[in-house]
């Protein structure tokens, strides 16, 4: 399968904070600084309305795409479910579809950078602008290229300090709300409503940039969650309230007419030293955008060329650990749009694609989770399934007509266009299995896979995990080795164990000895001759051990088994499921050595136990 062949990973460099301010740059920015004005002239004060009803539709993509990516951590995150989910055709048409949603998306950032200048000088020309534009477009790609980490680290310091400056206009213009100039609210009626809801989509549609970037996550089964909730729930209410206080402070002549409708509300109750600021504020803002939209959409053509999809060059990663070609393509079609697209077909374009793109999304959890193949084991799992996922696709379907006819014909262009590509560059290459197929055979019954996309699950999972060789190699380096020269009673030896383990788990020693005494349901007992392998599941959060025990004259665990010379306990985690899984299974290889208990009670000293069972462990790794 083309997705075995070696290619070289990504590095994991990013954690919490960078998934947080990676999700909450991407979705904050132009959304909240530019379209605003855009907003209000089409539906009035009940923009407001608009920006919740996006930022609630976000929901069901947020959680379809937080299980896939906790399930399937990889690079070019919504072309790659997509793909193993529904097959090369439709990972092509997702694949494109996320890229240059995604690109769009940064454009538009950017040519905010750019915009910010009329504050500087009102009387700059439109070229000019656009000139900016391209000049920090090219700085964010300088700064992608040199690597991850400096990007994730550039990318907090922004969200940092816009969040602070957001803070101070809610506290300053909260005290100048008019409410009579909410009256009255739907000026356009309800309906106008939801077709700016679709318009400004746009804006919340960053939030799940971040799982583009999945491969490069620590511990990504803890950090996409809590990084993705966290960005959502406080982008949110920010949204809301600069919104709210924006209306309630400004002239609604002024803020139709606005191209920086922040900045025009702070100015009304900070004066010229507000606008200043909030300016600063919408800088950071497009910047933070643009830096995580490249980081995200770069990975999307390394992804797909490591499927065949797009040519070699593209999955080329550099001595820094970054796709520097792909960055480079995608930099330069950001160029482009920021030449030729004016803004609001931008922001309509840009939202039908990513509309589409979630309705992808949202089908292809629904796929995965109906296929039941064995090895799909997100960390997450979307509440309410199917439901919601049903509501999402209604309402992203729902949105994209309420767009109009120019959006809906561009993404039939594209649409075209992909599915040539497809079939003039990759169709007759690519033979690759996907879960849509689980689902037929399911249905049918009959059987019309190999069970290939279960087991390229399972070497995710592998990695994912980090369910390493080297790593169980170095734990059983590291780990405690007792040597008994004395027969204990099962409740004494029990102790020992527990208090050895407790210091190095950081957990309660008496609790673990009466787990270890009761031998509770997640308990496991595997005996051989003379050595017995014992392994609990305990409560916590990354949490993993081996103890490694020799008793010189046995111990008598019960009346029915011999004494017991090797006795070798795994204590681990939930989250640590899979490597305990696979480190069980090393070691019961290991114990079925011929020659283990004898080498094991003829070892001198616990050092000499300890090289016994790593020879033993690499003899067994050579065959």
């Amino acid at each position: 399968m083309d997705h075995k062949k070696e290619y070289k990973h990504l590095k994991k460099e990013l954690d919490l904070l960078d998934v947080f301010c990676i999700a909450s740059g991407a979705m904050i920015s132009s959304g909240l600084f530019i379209l605003p004005g855009l907003a209000f002239a089409k539906t009035g004060p009940s923009v407001i309305l608009s920006y919740i009803v996006a930022s609630l539709l976000m929901i069901p993509t947020m959680f379809s795409k937080i299980e896939l990516a906790t399930a399937m951590p990889k690079a070019g995150g919504n072309y790659f479910f997509i793909d193993r989910s529904m097959g090369p055709i439709m990972g092509t048409l997702g694949g494109l579809a996320d890229w240059f949603s995604l690109s769009l998306k940064s454009a538009f950032a950017l040519l905010g950078i750019g915009i910010f200048l009329l504050l500087i000088n009102p009387g700059i020309t439109e070229a000019q602008i656009k000139l900016v534009a391209i000049l920090c477009c090219l700085f964010f790609t300088v700064i992608n290229i040199i690597g991850v980490k400096l990007t994730g680290k550039f990318q907090i310091i922004m969200v940092v300090t816009l969040i602070g400056l957001l803070a101070f206009y809610a506290i300053f213009g909260f005290r100048s709300v008019e409410f009579q100039k909410f009256v009255p609210f739907t000026p356009f009626g309800l309906g106008s409503v939801f077709s700016t809801a679709g318009f400004v989509f746009i804006s919340f549609a960053g939030l799940t940039k971040i799982v583009g970037v999945a491969e490069e996550i620590k511990n990504p089964g803890r950090n996409i969650p809590r990084g993705m909730f966290l960005a959502w729930i406080i982008m949110s209410f920010f949204y809301v309230l600069v919104l709210f206080i924006t209306v309630g402070v400004t002239d609604a002549a002024q803020l139709q007419n606005s191209p920086l409708p922040i900045s025009l509300g702070a100015s009304v109750f900070g004066g010229r030293t507000g606008s200043i600021i909030m300016g600063v504020a919408a800088l950071l803002a497009f910047a933070t955008t643009a830096n995580a939209g490249l980081l995200a959409a770069s990975r999307t053509p390394l992804a797909m060329s490591r499927d065949e999809l797009l040519p070699k060059m593209f999955k080329k990663i550099s001595k820094r650990g970054t796709p520097t070609f792909s960055i480079i393509f995608t930099s330069s079609f950001m160029v482009c749009v920021i030449l030729f697209l004016n803004l609001e077909n931008l922001v309509k374009t840009a939202s039908t694609m990513i509309l589409l793109l979630f309705i992808f999304i949202n089908l292809s959890l629904i796929i995965m989770r109906e296929s039941k193949i064995r090895h799909y084991r997100p960390k997450f799992y979307s509440p309410l399934y199917p439901w919601v996922q049903i509501a999402g696709i209604i309402g992203y379907g729902f949105l994209i007509f309420e767009l109009g006819v120019i959006p809906m014909l561009l993404v039939g262009v594209f649409i075209i266009f992909g599915l040539s590509w497809y079939f003039i560059y990759a169709g007759k290459k690519i033979k690759r299995e996907y879960t849509l197929l689980h689902v037929i055979e399911r249905i049918t019954g009959i059987r019309s896979t190999n069970y290939l996309v279960d087991e390229e699950l399972r070497e995710i999972l592998i990695e994912r995990d980090d369910v390493t060789e080297k790593r169980f190699e170095q734990i059983i380096k590291k780990c405690e080795v007792v040597d008994l020269d004395k027969i204990l009673p099962p409740d004494k030896f029990a102790q020992l164990i527990a208090h050895k383990l407790a210091g190095r788990l950081g957990t309660n020693g008496e609790k673990l000895y009466m787990l270890l005494k009761k031998r509770g349901r997640d308990s496991n007992i595997i005996v051989h001759p003379g050595v017995a392998i014992f392994s609990h599941i305990i409560r916590g959060h990354n949490k993993f051990d081996i103890l490694l025990v020799r008793s010189r004259k046995g111990l008598i665990l019960s009346d029915d088994i011999g004494p017991i010379h090797a006795f070798i306990l795994i204590v681990a985690s939930p989250d640590q499921q899979s490597f305990y899984l696979h480190s069980l299974m090393w070691i019961i290889q290991i114990a079925e050595e011929n020659y283990f208990e004898e080498m094991w009670i003829n070892a001198r000293n616990s050092e000499e136990l300890r090289e016994t069972f790593l020879s033993l462990w690499k003899k067994w790794k050579a065959e």
